[in-house]
């Protein structure tokens, strides 16, 4: 093989790098709200292994108890537990588009929360189950084995999605590419709080409660963005994020209130199944909001998303199931969507 030419032998400097590239860096900073929140991230940092697992007996509670919860996390973990992959895509992306530098932290921040709320679930699981895999795991209870079934459905819909997301990192915007995700994060932050408050266990009180407040400040960087980036989006761009929306809602629906089944490839008895595992949840002292306050936790989330948008003149899809008017999207399939995990 010839050897290669040096450019440095020829030029006087080095020629422009091709780009998207993680290079030349530079350390701009224009968005005072982007420092304000990392530096709350950093104050903010917490530890899975270090809330009071002591105070846990597991061996009070029924496996069909037990696996009910299990359940819960498992659901959980198809959104929270794919989120560091997720946003160290983000954080890479925001490197190659030379973001300033308190975005490319703050999306650092977003992969290490995520990264705490993935083993808060691994934990849950493996010390609710004893096993270490929900997939794996041998059920005790008829109700076990259909719960398991779901995860293994809910994992197969997550590794579809998984693929879309990959192919749209290239192609779009961070404020593109998370615009349905601050709809998410306004709702899960409502409902962690809420499974807080009602938590008998304090592990799961205290995990709640910290796995909230860093949804709040995932909303927030979101917020920061779209009132950077929106004002200046084009025609095109608009037109994605009306129809990313009501995508997110119907993905992000599996977890914050009950998957679509004309979009999510489930067993027809499928949500059958989720409600009887949420309830001997319930029962048992693990507080999942019930239907009605799902229900109406997404209401008011999308409701808040509108009124943002509404300031950019960003055209709102319909979002029927929760009795909001818009524009009618009916051609979402997974070869279009950018999910958001």
């Amino acid at each position: 093989m010839a050897p290669r030419t040096k450019l440095a032998q020829t030029n006087n400097l080095p020629p422009a790098t091709e780009q998207p590239n993680v290079f030349p860096l530079s350390w701009h900073r224009q968005t005072n709200k982007m420092e304000e929140i990392y530096e709350a991230s950093r104050r903010e940092v917490w530890d899975p292994t270090e809330l009071p697992w002591d105070t846990f007996d597991v061996d009070s509670y029924s496996w069909e108890e037990r696996e009910s919860m299990a359940y819960w996390w498992t659901l959980l973990s198809v959104f929270d537990a794919s989120a560091p992959p997720v946003f160290a895509g983000a954080m890479i992306k925001s490197y190659e588009d030379h973001e300033e530098d308190a975005v490319r932290r703050c999306f650092f921040s977003v992969t290490q929360d995520e990264q705490n709320h993935e083993h808060m679930c691994g934990l849950a699981i493996t010390k609710l189950l004893g096993h270490p895999d929900p997939l794996t795991y041998e059920p005790k209870t008829e109700l076990g084995e259909l719960a398991q079934r779901n995860a293994k459905w809910l994992y197969f819909n997550g590794g579809r999605y998984w693929d879309g997301f990959k192919q749209a990192v290239p192609k779009y915007s961070l404020a593109v590419l998370f615009s349905s995700f601050l709809m998410g994060e306004i709702a899960a932050a409502t409902i962690f709080h809420q499974m807080a408050d009602g938590a008998r266990e304090p592990v799961f009180h205290d995990a709640f409660a910290n796995i909230g407040r860093d949804e709040g400040r995932h909303m927030a960087i979101c917020m920061t963005l779209m009132e950077r980036d929106y004002p200046k989006l084009d025609l095109e761009d608009r037109a994605i994020i009306t129809k990313q929306i009501r995508a997110g809602y119907l993905f992000l629906s599996a977890v914050l209130f009950e998957p679509p089944p004309d979009f999510w490839d489930l067993p027809d008895d499928f949500i059958d199944v989720q409600r009887r595992c949420e309830a001997v949840a319930r029962d048992a002292g693990f507080h999942i909001p019930e239907y009605d306050t799902k229900l109406e936790n997404w209401r008011q989330a999308i409701l808040n998303l509108k009124a943002v948008l509404d300031r950019y003149n960003i055209p709102f899809p319909a979002i029927p199931e929760v009795g909001i008017s818009g524009e009618e999207v009916n051609d979402i399939d997974l070869e279009d969507i950018i999910p958001v995990f």
